[in-house]
């Protein structure tokens, strides 16, 4: 815990060295620019690959169909895009306090769900570089992420890929494990590619998927980056101990709120998947002196 706070120390003194945090507003279209309102985008240089339907929904991301789980995705959707909205933030990062908390597949779900919004284009950055997720739930090969672009200047172009089937998305790999993930998340070079993905397309939501909180000192070091956190934790695993050792590191940071993942029961919807309805819709109760967290009840 002493390892993770000095990191934490080290992230806020060079931030004060390069001028205090990155914050900004949503990027707004320049005259000439159009809006994405409405367009469905044709992706001719970014990499397509196919998403088989099925196989999606056996690993829990949400497709076309209508159910509990795209339900209260919907209404994450909106309760995200409301905080975000309020003050002119696009860029979120999605945490835990420890593994297997289901935190990149709620990066994922509520990433395609932004996506569809009429009005979003969304890029989803996989921002674990110890142990990436993001290729395994969409079972691509890349040689090239995120590490590859903070260590050897790999342009973001070369190394961005499109799920087929969802316009307006957009998916940054991690690349190789590396093991100064935590200087490389901390990094100049990692903010300027903040700054750089925040503000290129008007309306665009950039979504960091993070390693837990408690794990390791790599998520403090990129939050700060990042307009707004949300916490996601899970039902009969997740201590109330270790919930509050994280909200106490992530003083100083914008928390929107949290997700309560898990949330079984024997109900079932027609994709076969058993769930309770609205399925990260339990409410924790508002911790002292921190925001209320997001509201999914039905």
């Amino acid at each position: 815990m002493e390892r993770i706070k000095q990191a934490l120390e080290l992230a806020r003194q060079e931030r004060i060295k390069n001028g205090g945090r990155v914050t900004g507003s949503i990027a707004k279209p320049a005259n000439n620019q159009q809006s994405v309102e409405g367009q469905d985008i044709k992706y001719t240089k970014t990499r397509t690959i196919p998403m088989p339907i099925n196989e999606l929904r056996e690993k829990r991301i949400i497709t076309e169909q209508q159910n509990n789980i795209s339900d209260a995705y919907r209404v994450l959707r909106t309760q995200v895009l409301q905080r975000l909205n309020e003050k002119n933030w696009n860029t979120l990062a999605i945490t835990s306090p420890g593994n297997g908390a289901g935190k990149s597949l709620t990066a994922i779900n509520l990433a395609m769900s932004l996506a569809r919004e009429i009005d979003n284009t969304v890029l989803l950055i996989d921002a674990n570089l110890r142990s990436p997720k993001l290729d395994k739930y969409f079972d691509f090969h890349t040689d090239f992420g995120l590490s590859d672009y903070l260590l050897q200047d790999k342009p973001l172009g070369e190394m961005l890929i499109h799920p087929d089937g969802v316009s307006r998305f957009v998916v940054l790999p991690a690349g190789r494990a590396i093991a100064n993930s935590s200087e490389m998340l901390s990094s100049p070079k990692m903010q300027r590619l903040v700054e750089e993905v925040k503000h290129r397309y008007p309306s665009r939501i950039v979504i960091f998927d993070l390693p837990p909180l408690l794990e390791s000192s790599d998520a403090l070091a990129f939050i700060p980056n990042a307009d707004a956190t949300l916490v996601v934790i899970e039902e009969g695993k997740t201590q109330t101990a270790e919930l509050k050792q994280a909200f106490e590191l992530l003083q100083g940071n914008e928390v929107i709120g949290t997700v309560l993942n898990k949330a079984y029961s024997t109900d079932k919807d027609h994709a076969g998947l058993d769930i309770k309805p609205g399925l990260i819709s339990k409410i924790l109760s508002k911790l002292a002196n921190k925001p209320s967290p997001i509201k999914l009840s039905r």
